[in-house]
Formats: structure tokens, C-alpha cells, sequence
């Protein structure tokens, strides 16, 4: 008896497709994500993935000219002298020298994760031991802990190399590098130094974001019901249309996903001193754009699956890999660049950095042009897409 049981519950296993995904498949999906992002793919001191900083040397001496150089060649970073020239100016220059604002500006707008300022001053500060010259700024984004200590570790190393190339460290070149530190520096938060829980909203838009595709998906899910129970046929059949139903299941998913949304950062808001009343506007435009794209991609979800337990398989797959993906469960700017840009397959990294751009960097609301685009279009091709998958039921 126990034998024709145990045969019993692999012949189901064996019919069941939504079983074997969450058996097999998710797993696996999930392992190959991490793998990646762990593994050589994520890790940032690859030659294919390096630290972005923008460098401005504000000494213009030799030795300080040989220290960016020692930097420019690490391995580790990709350091950035120039930006483009402003609209409208003179010339034939189609790029500027860095100043130590423009750096600034591009740590605040998420351009790249830390600034090098070089002060007058840095070259006689290169292996004085005596406290002489000046200290090195390093500008950060404090979302991202890794870059800042990375570019000053990486400083050193380029420290001594500039130094070696004029000479040494008088009379110090035979010294280890963990015996001396060449050149002083000192951090400096550009993001967040003035609030009480700088990374609440970072952690509260990829809570909400997740859990809303959830509940989209399962909202969605209604449709299977329906269909079981021959309460689609009647609807279909009473002059709504397949069109009509599909708008009115995508406009009650959209308003439950912005109440979701809506009541998690208030709830940051009165007790982790979330500052939502400051940015409400943006958290209005992100939590509306963002709760209509998941409710068109929990549709989706549901017009692919015959059965709930096919519905729960595909939810569990995709809602999963995309927040591993987009950043919900593993910061981003962590990952590889590749990775990076490979995550903007799913509209949910485009919702984190709108919520990010509007809590984090305090920008202002036209700079949510990208986010809110791509979330347009994300949620046009899911509908479409939902509706050419909902045809099986008018067929039948």
C-alpha cells in the first residue's frame, strides 16, 4: 500500500506542471540569480565591473596629475574627469573639466556612486607622515556603502604608484603598503545626512513593489475562478465583453496596489519618520504609474495559467526572479553593470529608481520622465499582451 501511494504521488507530480516549476524550476532560477550576482558576475572588482568616480583634481600639480593617472590606470575604477559642455556654450569643446559641484551634482543624481575631490594641497600631502598638505574628499552616496571604502582603499594603491614614479616615500619605498598610508582622505555624505532613517524609503519602495505584484497576481486569479465556476460566461454573455471585464479586473488590481503602497509608507512615515508629506506629490505619480503596470502584469499572469495552481507557479517564478533582479531583495548597485542594465527588463527596477529618485535624491518631479515612460509602456504591452491570452475564453 505505502508503494502505490508513493507511485500515486509521482504520477500527480508527473501531470501537474505548475508542481514540477515550483519543484524544479523555481529553485534553480533562483540559484542561477544568486550564483551570478555572488559569483564572478556580480563581483565589482572584475575587469568587466569597476567602481564609476568622478575625479576632480583642484591642485592641477605634477604630482597630483600622476596620482589621477595611477587612479585612471587601477583596474577597479573607471574614473571621470570630464562631463559634457552645458547646452547653448561657445566653442568646439564637447566636454568640460570637472568641478568639484558638477561631481557633487553627479553623486546626488545617482550618476555614479562617489567623487574624488584632490584639493590644493594633495601633492604635498602624498607620504608626508607629518600631517602636512591637505586631505582628499571623497563624496558619497550612503545607499551605497561599498563605493565610498572602495575608492579610498583604491586611493592608497594609487598613491603609492604616483609616488613610486617620483621617487618614493622618502626613503620609505621598501615599506609593505599595509605599513603607511600615503594619502589622507575623509568621507562626506552628499544624500541623507539630515534625516533620522536615511535608507527607510529604499527599503519601503522594494517591500511595496514586491508584494504588490503578488497581490496583482492574485487578484488577477479571480479570472480562473470565474471560469470554474461558468461566472465568466454569464459576464461575457451580459454585454460587458471580454474587454470590458479585463478593464474593470486591471482598475480594481490598480487601486488595491496603490492602497497597499499607500498605507506601508504611511506606516513608515509615523513610525520610522518616512518623510511623505515632503514628497507626496512624486509618491503620488510612482504609486500610480507603478500599481497599473503590476496590475496589468498580474493580469498577464492570469490569462497564461488554466489553473490556480499554474498561476501560483508562474507568480512564484517570474515575481521572484524580477525582484532578485531589480532590486527588492539585493541592492543593485551591488551587482555587475551588466547586470544592472539586464534588471531593466523588469518594470519593477524602473519603479525602485523612480521611488529612489523621489525620496532618496530629491529630485524634482520631471526628472521621473524616464521611470514613468517605461512604466507606460510596460503596462500597455502587458494589457495587450493579456488581452490576446484572454481569447482562448471567448473561443470556448
Amino acid at each position: 500500500m505505502i508503494g502505490l501511494l508513493i507511485r500515486n504521488s509521482w504520477t500527480q507530480l508527473r501531470r501537474d506542471r505548475a508542481a514540477q516549476v515550483l519543484a524544479f524550476i523555481v529553485p534553480i532560477a533562483f540559484f542561477s540569480i544568486f550564483a551570478v550576482i555572488f559569483g564572478g558576475g556580480g563581483n565589482r572588482m572584475s575587469g568587466t565591473s569597476r567602481v564609476a568616480v568622478a575625479v576632480v583634481d583642484e591642485e592641477k600639480s605634477e604630482k597630483s596629475r600622476a596620482l589621477v593617472e595611477a587612479l585612471a590606470a587601477d583596474s577597479g575604477l573607471r574614473v571621470i574627469t570630464t562631463a559634457a559642455a552645458p547646452r547653448g556654450s561657445r566653442g568646439a569643446a564637447a566636454e568640460t573639466t570637472l568641478t568639484r559641484a558638477a561631481a557633487e551634482a553627479m553623486v546626488k543624481r545617482g550618476d555614479v556612486p562617489a567623487a574624488l575631490i584632490l584639493p590644493p594641497g594633495t601633492g604635498a600631502a602624498i607620504g608626508s607622515f607629518d600631517g602636512a598638505g591637505a586631505k582628499a574628499l571623497v563624496l558619497h552616496d550612503p545607499s551605497d556603502p561599498v563605493a565610498a571604502r572602495m575608492v579610498g582603499g583604491l586611493l592608497q594603491r594609487a598613491a603609492l604608484r604616483a609616488a613610486s614614479a617620483n621617487g618614493g616615500f622618502m626613503g620609505r619605498v621598501n615599506k609593505g603598503p599595509d605599513e603607511m598610508m600615503p594619502l589622507r582622505y575623509e568621507e562626506q555624505a552628499v544624500l541623507g545626512e539630515k534625516r533620522d532613517s536615511p535608507m527607510v524609503a529604499f527599503y519601503a519602495a522594494g517591500i511595496a513593489v514586491m508584494f504588490i505584484m503578488f497581490s496583482a497576481a492574485g487578484a488577477g486569479g479571480a479570472l480562473i475562478e470565474e471560469t470554474d465556476s461558468g461566472t465568466l460566461e454569464r459576464v461575457l454573455t451580459s454585454g460587458l465583453g471580454m474587454n470590458g471585464l479585463l478593464l474593470a479586473k486591471w482598475l480594481y488590481s490598480t487601486t488595491l496596489a496603490c492602497a497597499q503602497v499607500t498605507i506601508m509608507f504611511v506606516w513608515g512615515m509615523l513610525v520610522f519618520r518616512l518623510p511623505l508629506v515632503q514628497h507626496v506629490a512624486g509618491f503620488a505619480i510612482m504609486t500610480v504609474f507603478t500599481a497599473a503596470a503590476a496590475a496589468a502584469f498580474g493580469l498577464v499572469l492570469a490569462t497564461m495559467s488554466r489553473t490556480r495552481q499554474q498561476l501560483a507557479g508562474f507568480a512564484n517564478l517570474l515575481v521572484l526572479s524580477l525582484n532578485a533582479l531589480g532590486g527588492s531583495m539585493f541592492p543593485r548597485f551591488l551587482m555587475s553593470e551588466g547586470l544592472q542594465r539586464a534588471s531593466l527588463i523588469g518594470f519593477n527596477a524602473w519603479a525602485l529608481d523612480g521611488y529612489l529618485k523621489v525620496f532618496w535624491r530629491e529630485a524634482p518631479l520631471a526628472a521621473l520622465a524616464p521611470q514613468v515612460g517605461a512604466l507606460i509602456g510596460f503596462t500597455a504591452l502587458f494589457l495587450v499582451l493579456a488581452r490576446r491570452l484572454a481569447r482562448r475564453w471567448e473561443a470556448a
